[in-house]
């Protein structure tokens, strides 16, 4: 089966010891386009770094638990970054109002710098977006955000054309939330958040998803999903919830098999369709 990653975090710390090792797994496992989001400033300039030596793509930006320590000249530096060839989109960026590390209007603040970059320089914006268990305020926000900014509307179809302007990144929500997020045109990712309870309603919006914005990723070292052993990586890395059953882009093709099975697809028309679906959202940059 054909595979891609549209979200593994390859310059975090758990991947220190053997990137290369890493990436040439998962070439091996079928995976053809990877992508490396950054969450700050400075695993935003790692992920250009990275996407330079290996030859795949990279995103830059301001994840929602970094916004209230971000300054601006972090922000001066995503956005150098953002010009950069080998980045495809402009994230990890989003809101976060379950963990809230950082004050909602902080996150709202920079989420919506984020957007105007993207519809800026014409690369998706990688959202994610969680609420509280049993809420669902971030997404309401995420969608009434989006449609401030101009996606859905003239501004995004300026940007884009017919393109996605944004991805839904490890989807987590409810099926018109959903619909909203297609409705303006958005690509949608599925990754391990699928094996977990209360996540059920994912299965339903993989089958609704149009199939030249279906992703799936892996959001290594995280979400890994089940049959991942533990791995070689640090439970200290620098983001929350690493479990230490480190997730790598050869898992992906999990998700892969449960997205086929959602869709009562073969796995040759799954692989070729996830492909096709990468490129006309992030370019083309074929794993060497």
């Amino acid at each position: 089966m054909r595979l891609i990653d549209s979200h593994a975090h390859l310059q975090a710390d758990a991947f220190a010891a053997d990137l290369g090792a890493v990436i040439a797994t998962a070439r091996a496992a079928g995976v053809e386009r990877l992508l490396v989001p950054g969450w700050d400033a400075g695993s935003s300039a790692a992920a250009v770094e990275l996407a330079r030596e290996w030859g795949i793509q990279a995103a830059v930006g301001i994840h929602p638990h970094d916004a209230a320590a971000a300054t601006g000249a972090d922000w001066s530096a995503v956005v150098e970054l953002a010009a950069s060839p080998e980045v495809a989109g402009i994230g990890e960026t989003g809101l976060d109002f379950d963990r809230l590390h950082s004050p909602r209007e902080v996150q709202l603040a920079n989420l919506d710098r984020h957007l105007h970059l993207a519809l800026d320089c014409g690369k998706p914006a990688i959202l994610h977006c969680r609420s509280a268990a049993g809420e669902r305020d971030a997404q309401d926000a995420l969608i009434a955000a989006l449609r401030g900014a101009g996606f859905g509307g003239p501004p995004a179809r300026a940007a884009f054309g017919d393109r996605p302007p944004a991805v839904l990144h490890s989807f987590s929500g409810s099926l018109d939330y959903a619909t909203a997020a297609l409705e303006m045109g958005l690509a949608i990712a599925f990754g391990g958040l699928v094996f977990r309870r209360g996540e059920e309603v994912s299965a339903e919006v993989a089958r609704l998803v149009p199939a030249d914005r279906l992703l799936i990723e892996t959001d290594s070292p995280y979400l890994a999903p089940p049959g991942v052993p533990r791995g070689t990586g640090s439970a200290t890395d620098a983001r929350p919830r690493f479990s230490g059953r480190r997730n790598s882009p050869e898992w992906v093709r999990v998700t892969a098999e449960w997205l086929g099975r959602q869709r009562a697809a073969t796995p040759d028309s799954i692989g070729e369709g996830l492909v096709a679906a990468y490129d006309r959202t992030f370019g083309s940059a074929r794993l060497p």
